[in-house]
């Protein structure tokens, strides 16, 4: 199987870069040889009478779970890239002008939920994909009536919190480079900088049309087309990254003419220094998102919104100070900036603290910042210290990503690390974590300390286990749990876990991972188990299977916010009963270097119940009990009900490169979903059975696409 991604910032790799190149391997009496045949226009280099390339081998020994390289890489040093040796003696070679379109047409036949029995509906779609460089270190990527019904569909997930869920991106135009547009927000290593949060997300492009839940359209599609896409990027001498991007898609509209989604354009520029040789950076992201809005969607999205961030880091030694800091701009009607004044983002409404909140502004500001100080490189210990601040105002949402404005963090990390091999173990790591957040009038929201240890034995298997202790003190939750009312003293929890992996040299691999969570003075508890396997039954052949079940118990579920005909508003919480399970199975099977199938399927289930409806009492009372008081109102607390949501999705993908750089997909992929607003008598197996029995969203697609290069 052939394997290629770039490489930015010394170690992130992109797996999007999907070059055209060629190799051949033979085994005879001298052993095994690689012959790669990599053409100069997939290379970016700068014209000079002498070029150097950095090159680097590596050897893995699978039997032995070791590598060899050539230059040695020091595991103790930040990043690799730098450490690489140099391919030198090339000299008088041009750089080519690379130009590169690859046209493609898709046939697609889909059967949506809702319809009649047996109502399809055909689509030929055609577009293309440019390739273009403007310089011998710029290139151009353009694309025209994109699509991406190859791309794997998201994990399934039922989210009860007040705070938008984050997806991974999957499109190859946004991913490939993609790692040039990042200025991350909340990025610290206690969260392992995985919140997703930060100016630039791509998903905001081509998302679901986001008024069609407003307008009652079941039948919207269920991404926004995207008309045209450009994309500048590259390295300049002098080590200067630039990157630009456009992206225009369409309107849609529902009955009526309703606007489900207005047409919109998408701008992202990204200029990024370095200096002292990779030692140092700064560098300077802007976003912008203009709507053409008319009455339907003037109410409820921004005409417009801007962002601006300013990064940076220098390294010393061992040592190394980074930090950022940038701010927004929304400006819409009153209605909606007042929308998002009262989303789960700020809450700015919240009584008890001035944010604000103003129903007639027509445009909306903030700021946010962050600074750290680490160790990133040595034999033994590594850590990072560093403060975040995002104010009430910040908004990046129509094209970034933020869960909660109006907070400050206080974020520390260290680290041990032994990686010398004895007769217990081949290498450990031993992490310890403390944070501190606050929101910006300084009421403190968490207070934790987290510890987790990572041992691979000799054996080759891995023990994986941590915990942490959360709320010390007493911590307040303004934000998730009464939605916009008043802050709710909360109690401190633990949350344990533990995981084992085998050994990855096996062609069968086992896996079982363990959480728990304890809070509310024993009242909310959780537990779930997710065991997974791994078969390799061939070099050609393998598959797994990863199971999640869960048991959730939460005292203080958010149930509802009530007006009563005295205008009072009534914040509800319930004891809810949940029980989940989910299954995600795997097969992959390559035919040739060239052809491959790639089989995904996630069934999920998730139910509960709610009972004991409660209002807020006194928010701010030590003991937990009284906190809240019974809800009065039948119509309410009689039978709160609950929920059981079952859904399916599913994708099977054939790619069969026929040509460098061609490529047939064949493509099935299927959904099924339902919804019942109560827990329902079955167990999950009955509630299993009863989603294979609902109507299935089929879609089957053809894309062929054709590789021209001069």
């Amino acid at each position: 199987v052939q394997v290629d991604y770039a490489v930015n910032d010394n170690g992130n790799e992109d797996n999007a870069w999907d070059a055209v190149w060629d190799v051949a391997t033979r085994v005879d009496s001298l052993g095994w040889t690689a012959e790669f045949r990599i053409p100069f226009s997939q290379l970016r280099f700068a014209p000079a009478p002498s070029v150097t390339f950095g090159f680097a081998i590596w050897r893995s020994y699978q039997r032995e779970t070791a590598s060899m390289s050539w230059p040695g890489i020091r595991l103790s040093s930040a990043g690799y890239v730098t450490q690489w040796g140099d391919l030198v003696g090339l000299r008088d070679i041009a750089p080519p002008r690379r130009s590169e379109l690859i046209p493609y047409v898709v046939s697609s036949n889909e059967a949506r939920l809702g319809d009649p029995a047996f109502a399809r509906h055909q689509r030929l779609t055609v577009g293309g994909d440019l390739k273009y460089a403007v310089a011998s270190n710029l290139t151009l990527n353009a694309t025209i009536n994109p699509d991406f019904g190859q791309v794997e569909a998201d994990p399934s997930q039922l989210n009860l919190s007040a705070f938008e869920v984050f997806f991974q991106e999957r499109r190859p135009f946004f991913i490939e480079g993609g790692g040039l547009f990042q200025m991350e927000v909340n990025c610290f290593i206690t969260n392992d900088c995985q919140t997703g949060e930060g100016l630039f997300y791509s998903r905001r492009i081509g998302r679901a049309p986001s008024l069609a839940g407003i307008h009652e359209a079941p039948d919207a599609p269920t991404a926004t087309r995207i008309l045209g896409a450009a994309k500048l990027t590259g390295r300049l001498a002098g080590g200067l990254s630039v990157g630009v991007m456009d992206v225009v898609t369409e309107r849609v509209a529902g009955a009526g003419g309703r606007t489900l989604e207005p047409a919109t354009n998408y701008t992202v520029a990204r200029v990024s220094q370095d200096f002292d040789g990779g030692n140092g950076n700064v560098g300077v992201l802007l976003t912008g998102v203009n709507r053409s809005l008319d009455a339907w969607s003037t109410p409820w999205l921004h005409r417009s919104a801007y962002a601006i961030g300013v990064d940076g880091r220098r390294r010393i030694g061992n040592y190394q100070v980074s930090g950022m800091l940038s701010g927004s701009r929304v400006a819409g009607s009153e209605e909606a900036i007042a929308r998002t004044q009262r989303s789960s983002v700020h809450f700015l409404q919240r009584p008890g603290v001035d944010l604000g909140f103003d129903s007639t502004r027509t445009s909306l500001s903030g700021t946010s910042g962050e600074i750290r100080f680490a160790k990133v490189a040595g034999e033994r210990t590594t850590f990072e210290t560093g403060y975040g601040r995002r104010s009430a105002g910040f908004e990046v949402n129509d094209l970034g990503f933020l869960q909660q404005a109006d907070e400050q963090k206080w974020s520390n990390w260290f680290a041990l690390r032994f990686a010398t091999p004895n007769r217990v173990y081949q290498q450990l790591r031993w992490n310890f974590n403390y944070w501190m957040t606050w929101n910006t009038a300084g009421l403190p929201t968490e207070r934790a300390f987290n510890t987790n240890t990572h041992i691979q034995f000799t054996n080759r298997w891995w023990l994986r286990m941590g915990g942490t202790l959360g709320r010390l003190g007493g911590a307040w939750c303004d934000f998730n749990c009464t939605r916009g009312g008043p802050a709710l003293r909360q109690d401190g929890y633990i949350s344990p876990w533990i995981g084992i992996q085998g050994d990855n040299r096996r062609r069968l691999i086992a896996a079982l991972w363990v959480n728990g969570f304890r809070g509310d003075r024993g009242r909310s508890h959780r537990v779930s188990w997710s065991p997974e396997v791994e078969a390799r039954v061939s070099t050609r052949f393998s598959t797994s299977i990863g199971v999640n079940y869960s048991r959730n118990t939460n005292d203080a579920q958010f149930f509802g916010n009530f007006t009563d005909d005295a205008g009072a508003t009534h914040h509800t919480f319930a004891h809810l009963e949940q029980e989940t399970l989910g299954l995600t199975w795997r097969l992959g099977y390559t035919f040739s270097p060239t052809a491959s199938l790639q089989v995904y399927a996630q069934p999920f289930v998730s139910r509960g119940e709610y009972s004991d409806i409660r209002e807020v009492a006194d928010a701010g009372a030590a003991e937990y009990a009284d906190r809240f008081q019974p809800y009065t109102d039948a119509a309410v607390a009689d039978d709160p009900g609950g929920f059981n949501f079952t859904q399916f999705r599913s994708n099977v993908v054939f790619r069969w490169q026929y040509s460098p750089g061609s490529t047939l997909f064949l493509v099935w992929s299927q959904g099924r979903e339902g919804f019942l607003p109560m827990r329902g008598q079955e167990d999950l197996g009955g509630d299993l059975d009863r989603l294979f029995g609902q109507r299935a969203s089929d879609v089957f697609l053809v894309k062929m696409s054709y590789w021209l290069n001069w």
